[in-house]
């Protein structure tokens, strides 16, 4: 994620700021320029201080301090890019349900900056009414006993349905413990499921899908079979040197999404380090230094990510267990994952309209 600057005074400012601090500007994101802009009203509208000509309103999800997204006027939608795509979304007549669709609606903006910085194709319903992208955010149920149904999180022809209540660090963590899962975020979930998305909007033509087939396994084994053996059997023995997580080794749809997934962390997070300048270069430790002095969202290739994201990850852990916290990143990129994302890195290029090859940049 990128760092920004006020475009009225020059101060520092984030992704999800409202307001510059300093000068007090109001802040909209702009899915156009892809930037944080200082706004000014005009017209019972805003207009940009820089960059963009024509006036623009916020999301309607603004109302409630969910978004800070922008939609230019003539639009004809009253959502912003990603607010749109959502179907069914948590109450906000109260403050919970309020605070769960804040938190929700922050995770999937920052999974949309991505697509858009990748200028992925994004179909929704209206484009593609049986596959097309939607998002339902669920409410778990109660049965007429009292007990607590859990909304399922998944993916299906396109829909993403999210667990609402795991917006809730409280229950999040107790799932995460008692699944035995080193990592569990709301953006972690966006990133996955969207990965299980993007396997039926790129992995289509039949060169593509038997490389995929070749990397990651057929996909049409049986889901319920693969899964029920997972739970009773456990991963394989050697699962570390072949899949980045121990759900990834359970079926090949699940592998593909979650190496989708953590292609987005490294990627995103590599160009955190990169807006904030921030390199290793441990005394004694030449391994270890680094420095991302590239466009991680315009990688070569996915060992260039490597080589600068398992340096930077090792002071990321470091520095959390001199916090006492658990590590950001407990996950091992055997050469098979490596081999992986760059299938990803290069279906993602070329998606994006890059000229790359599935082997090799062009």
């Amino acid at each position: 994620m990128r760092l920004y600057a006020c475009e009225n005074c020059g101060n520092s400012i984030h992704f999800d700021n409202r307001t510059c601090i300093s000068c007090g500007s109001q802040l909209g994101f702009s899915s156009e320029s892809l930037l944080l802009h200082a706004l000014q009203p005009v017209d019972g509208g805003w207009k940009t201080m820089s960059s963009l000509p024509q006036s623009v309103f916020f999301c309607a999800n603004a109302a409630h301090d969910i978004c800070n997204w922008l939609v230019t006027a003539g639009d004809g939608n009253a959502y912003c890019v990603a607010c749109r795509y959502n179907r069914i979304v948590p109450v906000t007549d109260n403050p919970e349900g309020l605070e769960r669709w804040q938190r929700i609606g922050q995770a999937q903006r920052h999974l949309f900056y991505s697509l858009l910085r990748w200028r992925l194709p994004i179909p929704g319903r209206d484009i593609d009414p049986q596959g097309g992208l939607v998002f339902d955010f669920l409410a778990d149920e109660v049965d007429a006993n009292g007990n607590v149904i859990p909304a399922m999180t998944g993916h299906e022809d396109g829909l993403i349905s999210l667990r609402a209540a795991e917006a809730n660090d409280a229950t999040r963590e107790s799932v995460r413990v008692s699944m035995g899962e080193p990592y569990r975020t709301l953006l972690g979930h966006f990133r996955h499921e969207i990965g299980h998305f993007y396997w039926g909007q790129l992995v289509r033509d039949d060169d593509t899908l038997a490389l995929a087939r070749q990397l990651f396994g057929d996909e049409r084994e049986d889901y319920a079979e693969a899964l029920q053996r997972n739970y009773e059997q456990g991963p394989p023995a050697d699962w570390q040197t072949r899949f980045i997580s121990t759900y990834a080794s359970c079926h090949p749809a699940e592998d593909f999404a979650e190496c989708w997934a953590h292609f987005c962390h490294i990627v995103d997070t590599l160009e955190t380090a990169r807006s904030f300048g921030i390199s290793t270069d441990p005394r004694r430790h030449e391994d270890m230094a680094a420095e991302v002095d590239f466009d991680p969202y315009r990688a070569h290739d996915a060992q260039t990510l490597v080589d600068a994201w398992i340096p930077l990850s090792v002071a990321l852990n470091s520095l959390q267990r001199s916090m006492g916290q658990a590590d950001s990143y407990p996950f091992v990129l055997s050469a098979s994952v490596v081999e992986k994302l760059n299938f990803i890195n290069a279906l993602i290029q070329r998606a994006g309209n890059r000229q790359y090859s599935l082997g090799n940049r062009q």
